[in-house]
């Protein structure tokens, strides 16, 4: 599971104990706000499993944490890491904005790859690109040599993506997307990475783009 319900009794050991940064979600059954929220913490969640906790804390049946983050308005989304608070949010917001208020806690995504370094990991034949987008927009345009593989078909395709020739696999569209993608895939044994920023990324370096 990806969200972990902490209690006062669990909270040392889980978030303040925790050798990763961890975003706490203060929450209650009967806050309307926080069910819009529950998907989108999940989104996140697996999205940057490995480079973040995340957790959630019911304020009612758990007082001693609702006094410690004074959470008088809800949800409320805190940040801590080594056992300390560093970044803090009040509301129902957008996934970008929960995305920068944990990003400075986060170390470096080793799985990440800049377009430039991509550029230079494809020309010297190190890299396979692979577009995660729906056919249609992998046919107008995309990144030089890459082959198509939907994000919609992974569950039965994914195992084309098991490298037997050497290159390592970039996964490339929607930068969140490929993110937890590749993160999902690593975890299952593949040896991936993602195009940092996605598409969008490479657009805006400047690089080749492959059309039609």
């Amino acid at each position: 599971m990806s969200v972990i319900q902490v209690t006062d009794a669990t909270f040392e050991r889980e978030v303040v104990a925790s050798p990763l940064p961890v975003l706490i979600d203060l929450y209650a059954d009967w806050c309307g706000p926080c069910r819009q929220m529950a998907p989108v913490i999940e989104e996140l969640a697996a999205e940057l499993e490995g480079r973040l906790k995340t957790v959630k804390i019911d304020i009612d049946a758990n007082p001693l944490c609702a006094q410690t983050f004074q959470a008088s308005s809800i949800p409320m989304f805190v940040v801590m890491k080594d056992g300390k608070v560093v970044g803090q949010q009040l509301g129902a917001v957008p996934k970008s904005v929960l995305r920068r208020l944990v990003e400075p806690a986060l170390g470096p995504d080793e799985a990440a790859v800049d377009a430039r370094s991509l550029e230079a990991m494809l020309e010297a034949g190190e890299a396979l690109a692979v577009d995660l987008r729906d056919p249609s927009a992998y046919g107008r345009f995309r990144i030089p040599g890459a082959i198509n593989l939907p994000a919609a078909e992974l569950g039965t395709r994914k195992d084309e993506l098991r490298a037997d020739d050497g290159r390592v696999r970039v996964l490339y569209g929607r930068a969140d997307e490929a993110a937890g993608v590749a993160r999902q895939l690593a975890a299952e044994g593949f040896d991936v990475r993602y195009l940092d920023e996605g598409f969008l990324g490479w657009e805006s370096a400047g690089l080749r783009v492959e059309r039609g």
